[in-house]
């Protein structure tokens, strides 16, 4: 029933910096990038977090871009329709949670 959800989004600039990243610092082959969450809520809201490990039980995994992805399930509440890219500008370096386009154009499913 669910096995089609992909709760996040990559872009294509940052599935491209993430392999380069895998590549420079010898991530290994099993590890995906895993996109999670911080903190418990409430007041102090959460962070969301990226970085690489391996696939756990309680993981939702699928893969975008060529690039796998890791997401604990409890975690899906917090970061559906989030994109991550990649920001590269004179004033700044890095990833980064977007609202996904798609979700946020009227008459787009």
């Amino acid at each position: 029933m669910f096995d089609n959800i992909k709760p996040v989004g990559l872009t294509a600039r940052a599935a491209e910096e993430v392999r380069k990243i895998m590549a420079t610092k010898k991530i290994p082959a099993e590890y995906g990038l895993r996109v999670g969450v911080r903190g418990g809520g409430g007041c102090g809201g959460v962070s969301l977090i990226i970085g690489f490990d391996k696939p756990k039980s309680s993981d939702l995994t699928y893969e975008l871009e060529g690039i796998t992805l890791h997401i604990d399930k409890k975690h899906t509440m917090y970061l559906f329709g989030k994109e991550v890219d990649f920001y590269e500008g004179a004033d700044a370096r890095g990833f980064m949670f977007a609202d996904q386009q798609k979700f946020m154009e009227p008459g787009k499913s």
